[in-house]
């Protein structure tokens, strides 16, 4: 077996974990909730403002600012987008641990003798 299909069978394994399962529902979920959407969307839209602000050289407007601040911290307490922090927080750890294994994979492979084509 290639690297290539040991790296898509990873890929496959990793989507089937509870915390990806969790990650994709609470990810659906936002996207689906009307009310974050267009906290999402607005937020967007005000952040476009003061980046646009910015490289025009100007100090973004004081109600931009504080219209962003607003929808941040607004956006931080709804429930659906504390659940998808959380379960981008929770596959974060699985794919950080992956990432561990992989680099001692990498350290042992680099002391061995053996050339794999």
């Amino acid at each position: 077996m290639g690297i290539d299909e040991k790296a898509r069978d990873l890929g496959n394994a990793l989507a089937r974990t509870d915390e990806y399962q969790a990650l994709k529902r609470a990810m659906d979920a936002e996207d689906e909730d009307r009310e974050l959407v267009e906290l999402r969307n607005r937020l967007e839209a005000l952040e476009q403002r003061l980046e646009a602000s910015m490289r025009a050289g100007q100090e973004p407007e004081e109600d931009a600012k504080k219209a962003y601040t607003d929808a941040a911290e607004e956006l931080q307490v709804k429930a659906g987008f504390q659940r998808l922090i959380s379960a981008q927080a929770n596959f974060e750890k699985v794919m950080m641990k992956v990432n561990d294994i992989v680099a001692r994979g990498i350290e042992e492979g680099a002391q061995s003798r053996i050339i794999v084509p």
